[in-house]
C-alpha cells in the first residue's frame, strides 16, 4: 500500500480542481492507477475503436480475450448481451465485433484478457450519512439483486470483519463448493476486502467505488471492472463510534 502515491493521485485527479461541491468519476486509467496504490490489480484491458484496433489489442493482450461493450446498459446485463467471452482467434474476435456492433450501434469496445472462470461477485463502497463509509459484498446475478442479498460492514475492517463480510450473503455457499463445484479462494476475497476497506478509510475523497465483476475462483480473486468517483470528503458533526447492529 502506497499512501503517498494514492494521495498524489487524488490531488491530481480529484477534488483539488473541482471546486467545493463537485464529484467526478475517474477514467478507466485513473481508476486503475489509484487502485494499484493499494495493491488492487485490474485484469489488463484496452479501450479501442474499430475492428482493426480490436484485433490488434487482442494480439497484444494474448488470447483468449473478452470483448465488452462500453455502456453499463449493455455490459452489466445478466444475459451478457454486451459481452463476448473466450474469444480465441482473430476470426472469433471479428465475428464478436460484428455481433456487438449490431447490438449496440457502437464501434468502441473494451478488449480484456480472460481471467480464470469463477463466481462473479460485486464489492462496493458507498457513503452512509449515519455510519460513514460502508463496504458491501454480494454475488452477482438477478436473483441476488432482487433479494438485495448483500452484506455490509463499516470501515475500517479487521481481518475478521472481512472474512465475515464475504461469508455473510445467503448465496455465499456458491463460493465454497456448492453442489460439487470447485471452491473459491476465500482468503483472496478477504484480502481484497481489506484493501478496499483501507482505501475507503485512508481516502475520504473516494465517494463511491465498485469492483464489478470480481471473479472468485480457486486461483484467486480477479477484478475485471472498476468504477471510482472522487469528491469532497464528507463532514460529520458526531465523532462517536459507528456500528452496524
Amino acid at each position: 500500500m502506497d499512501l503517498d502515491a494514492a494521495r498524489a493521485v487524488v490531488e491530481r485527479f480529484g477534488v483539488g480542481g473541482l471546486g467545493t461541491a463537485e464529484e467526478r468519476a475517474l477514467t478507466d486509467d485513473e481508476a486503475v492507477e489509484l487502485l494499484a496504490c493499494f495493491g488492487i490489480a485490474v485484469t489488463e484491458f484496452r479501450l479501442v475503436r474499430g475492428v482493426d484496433a480490436v484485433e490488434k489489442a487482442a494480439d497484444e493482450l494474448g488470447y483468449p480475450i473478452a470483448l465488452k461493450a462500453v455502456g453499463d446498459r449493455w455490459r452489466h446485463r445478466t444475459d451478457l448481451v454486451g459481452v463476448r467471452l473466450d474469444l480465441g482467434s482473430a476470426a472469433a474476435v471479428r465475428r464478436a465485433f460484428a455481433d456487438l456492433e449490431a447490438v449496440t450501434g457502437k464501434d468502441e469496445f473494451y478488449v480484456q484478457r480472460m481471467s480464470p472462470k469463477g463466481v462473479s461477485c460485486v464489492l462496493e463502497v458507498a457513503e452512509d450519512p449515519s455510519f460513514g463509509s460502508l463496504l458491501s459484498f454480494g454475488i452477482s446475478g438477478m436473483a441476488t439483486q432482487l433479494l438485495d442479498d448483500r452484506a455490509f460492514r463499516v470501515v475500517p475492517l479487521t481481518r475478521e470483519d472481512a472474512a465475515a463480510l464475504v461469508r455473510a450473503p445467503r448465496a455465499a455457499p456458491l463460493l465454497t463448493g456448492y453442489r460439487g463445484s470447485e471452491p473459491a479462494r476465500l482468503d483472496a476475497l478477504d484480502d481484497l476486502c481489506l484493501r478496499v476497506g483501507a482505501m475507503a478509510e485512508e481516502l475520504p475523497e473516494v465517494r463511491s467505488l465498485a469492483l464489478d465483476p470480481v471473479l472468485a475462483s480457486a486461483e484467486g480473486a480477479f477484478v475485471t471492472g472498476a468504477r471510482v468517483v472522487l469528491g469532497p470528503p464528507p463532514t460529520r458533526d458526531d465523532q462517536g463510534p459507528r456500528r452496524l447492529r
